[in-house]
């Protein structure tokens, strides 16, 4: 069994990762675990906020790590809340207290195209020079009020184009790592840690 270590508080997040790993004999442990303090997110871009993820989490467990770092992009608003969006309500902001600063921004305006990035980086150890790094989308409109008791942060008001009018917070887990953003980045980076012998 390999032990990687999820940079990251969300446990939605580890849920995701752990269901999609333990066949390849990968044991996602919390950073938590090992007292991993937050790292503040000083990077311009996902890709950026993921590197710092990974390498602080590596550098105190002295395991591999992989990090994800994403988001909800909203055409109409430029692209926020985009790397903001888990802050987009403020520092302690809680999932409910940003999907309701979203709904309210966005109540007068009808361009509601959108899109979830996750940008997900493997990295071996803290001072790794060449991370694995892999990047994927999921694509929908924000609706005008929350559907769905599943997932977390803004898949209650996330429509994607696949599935008619259910949101992302409607569909079972199964399906939402089929064709989630962050599924199909890990599939990538999967595919990515077998080439190289990692898994």
């Amino acid at each position: 069994m390999k032990h990687i270590v999820l940079a990251s508080g969300n446990q939605g997040k580890l849920a995701e990762f752990a269901q999609l790993l333990a066949p390849l004999g990968v044991d996602m442990l919390p950073q938590s675990q090992f007292s991993v303090s937050e790292v503040a997110e000083t990077g311009t871009t996902f890709v950026e906020n993921a590197i710092i993820k990974a390498r602080h989490a590596a550098a105190i467990t002295g395991h591999a790590t992989i990090a994800d770092d994403s988001g909800l992009e909203v055409d109409a608003l430029d692209g926020a809340p985009g790397i903001y969006s888990a802050r987009y309500a403020g520092d302690n902001a809680s999932d409910n207290d940003n999907v309701s600063k979203l709904l309210t921004t966005m109540q007068a305006i009808p361009q509601r195209t959108a899109r979830f990035q996750c940008v997900l980086v493997y990295m071996r150890h803290h001072k790794d020079p060449t991370p694995i790094i892999c990047q994927a989308s999921w694509e929908g409109v924000v609706s005008h009020q929350r559907q769905g008791e599943n997932g977390h942060g803004y898949d209650p008001i996330f429509i994607p184009n696949e599935t008619q009018d259910l949101s992302a917070a409607q569909i079972d887990a199964h399906e939402k790592n089929r064709l989630s953003h962050r599924g199909k980045a890990l599939q990538l980076l999967i595919s990515a840690m077998q080439e190289k012998g990692i898994v």
